[in-house]
């Protein structure tokens, strides 16, 4: 009996001994998890300090416009050129029309314009702005102007301008020369009709990439003007919209 009651201490010991033993293991190998769980939260944080500052120096636009109704082309595609006429006094009337010059037309043919622009420029060429959607306010003021319908579209009519459809443009080179025409912009007159063709045959042929550019993605020409194209897809309503001029910088 006593024999039997050794061995039981005995075995209760080792028993004790093991598990003490095994206690600063799990105490260590907990210490090592709470080190490397501290460790992940700080990357963690990390990461996301990095990511919001990313955001941060992003700048967001803050459109002053309805953006499903009108795209702004210059914000589209910055390395189309602008050379807004109305906004200036190099115009047929000699006279500022625009307070600003902002290149507005409808989002699916600004879309169309850019994909011109960027087909363009696999030839190292790109296409340059004279003028946009026009507000038919500014058609009645060019109507006051010249009430002439051959130059100048009757605002009660109004045109594909006042619609934010049509474009009066022209293609540039890489250093943003413009490409030879025959006539500058606002030219009226024969020399300036789609079908004249007494003209060097390199302003013959600028004048077909344009048009073969343009009728590519969708716009069509008018046969009095080189450099207007409408976009022929879809319809759009006269609009009346004036553009903000204190963003513009």
């Amino acid at each position: 009996m006593k024999y039997a009651t050794f061995h039981r201490i005995i075995y209760l010991f080792f028993i004790s001994c093991a598990l003490l033993a095994c206690q600063p293991k799990a105490t260590e190998k907990s210490s090592e998890q709470a080190v490397q769980a501290e460790d992940s939260t700080l990357v963690i944080a990390q990461q996301q300090v990095a990511t919001d500052s990313i955001v941060a120096e992003v700048p967001r636009i803050e459109y002053d416009y309805d953006t499903t109704k009108w795209t702004d082309v210059a914000i589209s595609d910055a390395s189309i050129v602008m050379d807004l006429r109305y906004a200036t006094t190099n115009n047929f009337v000699e006279s500022k029309m625009y307070d600003c010059g902002r290149c507005f037309l409808r989002p699916a043919v600004a879309k169309a314009i850019v994909a011109a622009h960027q087909k363009l420029q696999q030839d190292s060429l790109g296409l340059k702005m004279f003028d946009c959607y026009r507000p038919r306010p500014i058609q009645w003021k060019l109507w006051e102007k010249v009430p002439d319908p051959r130059y100048v579209a009757d605002p009660r009519k109004g045109s594909m301008h006042n619609r934010g459809g049509a474009v009066d443009l022209t293609i540039v080179d890489a250093q943003g020369q413009e490409l030879d025409m025959g006539t500058d912009f606002d030219f009226f007159g024969p020399k300036a009709y789609q079908a004249f063709t007494d003209l060097p045959q390199t302003v013959l042929d600028n004048r077909q990439l344009l048009r073969s550019t343009m009728l590519e993605f969708g716009f069509q020409p008018i046969k009095t003007e080189w450099w207007h194209y409408s976009y022929a897809a879809k319809t759009y309503a006269l609009s009346d919209m004036l553009w903000n001029c204190e963003t513009v910088e």
